[in-house]
């Protein structure tokens, strides 16, 4: 029997080494078509995450035109909510969403939310760069309202209202809202009154303690930096924020006749300097 049996063995196994060999040649193949390339490419080339920080009397919808413009480019974004509580509760909330974002970050701060995002950045390496959108950028110590009122020109102390809110541990707290009828003039003059009715009305107020909070180690001092001046700004007063950009050594664009709301009325000009720095520093 032992006579038969190595032959047919011999006779089977023949075969079955072509099959082997083709089998192989089909898994190499796939591992090396272009379709398994580009993802491997895509792991290298990814876009980095956009993260957009609105600041006092608005709201993450503020960012909604540069959001469309950023996602049509492949970025991806994300525009949380900004408490406008107090600085360091706001930083460390912005600080833990940014924990939760692999990859590299490009932080745009306007407003209020520059002096959040300058705070929040710190000890995060992913973090590649700072946008400032008419937005403070404070020194350690000094606080938003610091700032307006070291340059003339500011509308916001003139047009301010207040509202009084109770604490979780007790007591009460300041909100400031800006006056509904001084809104178009001091928050976003280059938009049509009918937006900005819309916007008075829908504003979010901000506690006098975020805008009174000090700021803590600017991460500006450690991460390149960009910065968009609203030349035509009635709340942060242009040569404050042009003071900003210079003291943080900002890559600097201006646009001479935009309002404060700079993300809206030239969402064009606000998504290439954040896209420029997504390059820049990617």
């Amino acid at each position: 029997m032992s006579a038969h049996a190595s032959p047919k063995t011999s006779r089977l196994s023949r075969p079955a080494i072509p099959i082997l060999l083709a089998v192989l040649a089909v898994l190499v193949t796939a591992l090396s078509s272009p379709a398994a390339a580009s993802t491997a490419a895509s792991r290298h080339t990814a876009k980095p995450t956009v993260v957009l920080v609105h600041g006092a009397f608005a709201d993450a919808s503020s960012w909604n035109k540069v959001v469309a413009r950023l996602q049509g480019a492949g970025y991806p974004v994300i525009a949380p909510a900004n408490p406008l509580r107090d600085l360091a509760g706001d930083a460390a909330y912005l600080s833990s969403i940014v924990s939760t974002i692999d990859g590299p970050v490009i932080l745009v701060g306007h407003s209020y939310g520059g002096a959040v995002i300058s705070n929040a950045a710190i000890g995060h390496p992913n973090v590649k760069a700072l946008v400032f959108v008419a937005a403070f950028a404070p020194e350690e110590a000094e606080s938003a309202l610091d700032l307006t009122g070291k340059f003339p020109g500011s509308r916001l102390p003139t047009s301010l209202i207040t509202r009084q809110y109770p604490l979780p541990g007790g007591g009460t707290g300041t909100d400031a809202y800006i006056d509904p009828a001084a809104f178009h003039a001091a928050f976003a003059a280059d938009l049509p009154a009918r937006d900005t009715a819309l916007m008075a009305a829908t504003q979010r107020p901000a506690a006098l303690a975020a805008l009174g909070s000090p700021s803590g180690p600017p991460a500006w001092k450690t991460i390149p930096s960009w910065y968009l001046v609203a030349g035509a700004d009635q709340a942060i007063p242009p040569a404050a924020q042009r003071f900003m950009a210079e003291r943080a050594g900002a890559h600097t664009s201006e646009v001479r006749d935009a309002s404060h709301v700079i993300m809206i009325s030239r969402a064009d000009a606000t998504t290439a300097l954040i896209t420029a720095a997504a390059r820049t520093a990617g």
